[in-house]
């Protein structure tokens, strides 16, 4: 079927055009009703799950030099010029901002016949959490007057392809919420769609296309989309781990190779990636009439307890003995030769397995492969500490950051795609450390002030189809708010984000007593995956008044963050009122919290738990004062409070930094080790690993942020990083070398010892100074190159 095969031939085409530049759009397009109109099929449910086919052929006297379009659907599409797939989208939003992607489709047109098409599905009832909808449609605008021939009207042709069903689970019982698979029979697909609308029908409109903002405009509020395309690059998998019913050649499936299944034989082959990855999937194969081929998309071998399949994890890397569960595609052969299925979202997988079972006739796997996709984040920082471990570190990192980046942050790739604010915040400053792109972590605070509801409070995550709240997620935007105000030189975005966060601290106002303590605010009071005594499904310990110290003192930090930015960029009467507040706070924080008999912060009035999260955020939030010292070199001892897991750490890790142990940061990694002994090759979303479900969690990825700003030293010192402060922490280490960039450019910094002295060589953008914090004396820093030997 070379219809088909066409297809996934474009999508490796598409790998090498997403160098293009970003298009403008023009002007009239932000402030005028559009000419084209959202077009949909005609008599088919607009709600309901359907996979679609649009087409519209021009004729063209020469080839354009440039022909920009912009295009949108509902849920997803992919657009197609001359067979070459030149945009997926739209980047995910919701109803009240509707992303539209601009693209210059010049290059593949051609002077002559030119065919656009484009597949828009709606996954219905079983949509991905993360994806709004409104109903099924599809809009293409041209730019000017000369791409409007391409406008999205009646004159377009559509029709449904019936091949598709939805494929539902991942075969044990945990929160999924990240879409159905596919079930494909390859006698049904609607033949030759790029090239032939023969019998199908000519598209109905629905309302014309409206720019957020237009007079009566509702539906879609369509927005330009302020991201890249995804990255996509071919990526072949790299071995068979086991193969039964059938001897496999050794170069299967690393290098294109075509195996066949003979006429009734059942098949299994275990195919390893070698490490965790998102992907499309594509299967080349030939012949084998109603031969049925499932792909089954696994993060790790799983146990297999009683009669069910539960989260019982050995190491990622054994496959003998353990069963293989996930999320499936199904697809059935028509017999004829050259069919291929890609799959129309991406996969998360390390392994696949492969079943396949033939009836009357054999069938050729012609080949198998992925092409990578994600957010195309670039790692422009650089680390030479002569460490292995850190650097297998960094990278498993940055894996892990990359996979839960695309159109939004994730929480995990595979199971839900999520982004929630407490991840984001972790995930927002490993993009600035890494790599300095921000567009991402700006479209995340966007859309979190998008979530904020007419009490005050954000959503927990954004985009989501059911809304949810955690109000302490709603204190982690403002706390991810102020690191973009330090760290990004963009002082008018932050400002008008103020109001917004006025209005989270003024309901959580509501729930203060008198003497500033929160009572039992609402929703749901998320801290840590924690399941001791006095947690309840990661809230924490509160006592018979409803009073937590961990909620105090994280109010407490938010409030001096806000009333730092609202006493440079705002207003002087909020900065006051906070600072007020704040003063009140801290003091009924050390005198409801603080046992002097054991020397810790208590979890809640009555002393009943103590926990390093508590103690952790007493020092951060400053309660500890002159005590700060001492009581991380006790949270740094005692083995009797309740442990924070890989999340939490990032927290834990900066209160033992700012209470002067961060020269020990290197011990404290035994989490990540135990990841890198188990076989994981992305972080896990817990530290007991065992049970761990989600094997791709970003928010442990906090050693790619404390590598550059803890151990060498590497951190903002006044808002817009407009200065830059040097501590390096660097253990037992005797050299240790690094960069990160820099919204002036790139910090670079050389630290060796020799004999009994230390060479410093430190680069810091021109017209940026700074500050050399060595040992607790202050060295000046200037822009350029500053070499010292102390």
């Amino acid at each position: 079927m070379k219809f088909i095969y066409v297809v996934s031939l474009a999508l490796a085409c598409f790998i090498f055009s997403l160098t293009a530049k970003a298009q403008s759009v023009n002007p009239a397009l932000l402030s005028q009703q559009w000419k084209a109109s959202w077009i949909t099929v005609p008599n088919e449910p607009a709600h309901d799950y359907g996979i679609y086919h649009f087409q519209k052929t021009v004729d063209l006297p020469t080839k354009p030099a440039r022909f920009v379009i912009h295009v949108s659907a509902d849920n997803r599409y992919k657009l197609y010029v001359n067979h070459t797939l030149v945009s997926l989208g739209p980047a995910r939003g919701d109803t009240y901002y509707w992303n539209y992607e601009t693209v210059d489709i010049a290059q593949y047109l051609i002077g002559g016949k030119n065919t656009i098409a484009a597949t828009v599905w709606n996954d219905g009832e079983y949509r991905p959490e993360a994806q709004i909808t409104q109903q099924t449609a599809f809009i293409l605008q041209g730019d000017t007057g000369v791409e409007e021939v391409l406008n999205t009207d009646a004159s377009w042709k559509c029709v449904r392809d019936n091949a598709y069903k939805p494929l539902l689970g991942v075969g044990y019982s945990t929160y999924y919420v990240a879409g159905p698979g596919e079930q494909v029979d390859m006698h049904k697909t609607v033949k030759d769609w790029q090239n032939n609308d023969n019998g199908w029908l000519n598209a109905q409109k629905i309302d014309r296309g409206s720019p957020k903002g237009f007079t009566n405009a509702f539906g879609w509020m369509l927005v330009p989309s302020s991201l890249p395309q995804m990255e996509m690059k071919q990526q072949r998998l790299t071995a068979l781990r086991k193969a039964t019913g059938i001897n496999v050649p050794a170069s299967f499936p690393a290098e294109k190779t075509a195996i066949t299944i003979p006429a009734n034989t059942k098949v299994s082959l275990l195919l390893d990636q070698s490490f965790l990855t998102n992907a499309y999937l594509t299967l080349n194969f030939s012949g084998g009439d109603n031969a049925g081929i499932s792909l089954t998309y696994c993060e790790s071998p799983m146990r297999n307890v009683g009669n069910t399949y539960q989260i019982v994890k050995p190491n990622r890397n054994e496959v003998e003995g353990y069963k293989f569960v996930g999320r499936k595609d199904s697809v059935i052969s028509d017999g004829t030769a050259k069919q291929s299925f890609t799959t129309l979202a991406f996969r998360t997988y390390r392994y696949i397995l492969v079943n396949i079972s033939t009836k009357d006739e054999p069938l050729t796997i012609d080949d198998i492969y992925g092409t990578f996709t994600g957010y195309p984040f670039k790692f422009n920082a650089k680390l030479n500490a002569g460490n292995p471990e850190m650097q297998q570190m960094l990278d498993i990192g940055f894996r892990t950051a990359r996979s839960c980046a695309m159109e939004t942050y994730f929480d995990c790739p595979y199971y839900e795609q999520l982004q929630y604010i407490g991840d984001g915040r972790i995930q927002a400053l490993i993009s600035y450390y890494n790599t300095g792109d921000d567009r991402l972590a700006r479209n995340a605070l966007n859309q979190m002030d998008h979530s904020r509801l007419a009490e005050g409070i954000t959503l927990s995550r954004h985009p989501s189809f059911s809304p949810q709240i955690i109000s302490t997620f709603s204190l982690w935007y403002i706390s991810m708010l102020h690191d973009y105000w330090m760290y990004r030189n963009d002082e008018a975005f932050v400002k008008d984000k103020l109001d917004g966060a006025r209005q989270v601290l003024a309901f959580f106002a509501k729930y203060q007593q008198a003497d500033g303590s929160l009572k039992n605010p609402p929703y749901w009071r998320f801290v840590d995956w924690v399941g001791t005594k006095g947690w309840d499904f990661g809230q924490p310990p509160k006592d018979a008044n409803g009073n937590s110290a961990m909620l105090d003192m994280q109010l407490l930090w938010t409030l001096q963050q806000a009333a730092e930015m609202e006493s440079k960029i705002g207003l002087t009467v909020y900065a006051e009122m906070y600072k007020a507040r704040a003063a009140k706070l801290k003091a009924t924080i050390q005198h409801k919290y603080w046992d002097a008999r054991n020397g810790f912060y208590a979890d809640a009035s009555d002393k009943q738990t103590y926990s390093q999260h508590a103690n952790a955020l007493a020092i951060l939030s400053g309660v500890a004062g002159a005590n700060t010292v001492s009581l991380a070199k006790k949270i740094e001892a005692d083995s009797n409070l309740v442990k924070c897991t890989i999340y939490f750490k990032y927290y834990l890790h900066q209160a033992l930094v700012k209470g002067g142990l961060g020269n020990n940061y290197m011990n404290w990694l035994d989490v990540w080790r135990n990841n890198i002994k188990m076989g994981l090759t992305t972080w896990a979303e817990i530290s007991d690993l065992e049970h761990d479900r989600s094997d791709c969690h970003a928010w442990g990825a906090s050693p790619n942020i404390e590598f550059f700003r803890t151990v060498l030293g590497i951190d903002s010192y006044a808002p817009g990083f407009s200065k830059i402060k040097i501590e390096p922490r660097l253990g037992k280490m005797e050299s240790a070398s690094g960069e990160i960039p820099h919204p002036n450019g790139v910090v670079a910094v050389n630290y060796a010892k020799s004999g009994g002295h230390w060479a410093i060589n430190i680069s810091l953008p021109m017209r940026t100074d700074g500050v050399l914090v060595w040992k607790g004396k202050s060295y000046p820093l200037k822009g350029g190159k500053n070499l010292l030997s102390i």
